[in-house]
């Protein structure tokens, strides 16, 4: 990920009200709290100002959604794997997370 994506990371976090370490679950909850504050067709005072700022919840909470979905774990354990042992050797986990990144995979960007 470039710098302009993480900037787009750490506006949605804001916009969500969110911590700068979440869980899934903490991402939706901040999502509906903030969704029935703000929706046109709950709110309280229901204004263009409420449709903008939903609107805007609602990309930074997709934005972040798809964050997250970038990020796979195995839930079966593979054949021949023992109980104790972590499915992905560390240097095989950082491949598959940051291997296309030119900044963490050593390779240059051309």
């Amino acid at each position: 990920m470039n710098a302009k994506d993480w900037q787009a990371i750490e506006q949605a976090r804001e916009v969500l009200g969110l911590g700068d370490l979440v869980t899934l679950a903490e991402i939706k909850r901040a999502y509906h709290r903030l969704s029935k504050q703000h929706h046109p067709d709950t709110a309280k005072t229901a204004s263009v100002q409420s449709g903008e700022q939903m609107y805007r919840i609602t990309a930074a909470y997709e934005l972040l959604m798809r964050y997250c979905n970038d990020y796979r774990f195995p839930l079966k354990r593979e054949e021949g794997q023992s109980e104790g042992l972590d499915p992905y050797d560390p240097e095989d986990w950082w491949q598959a997370r940051f291997g296309q990144d030119p900044l963490w995979s050593g390779k240059k960007n051309r």
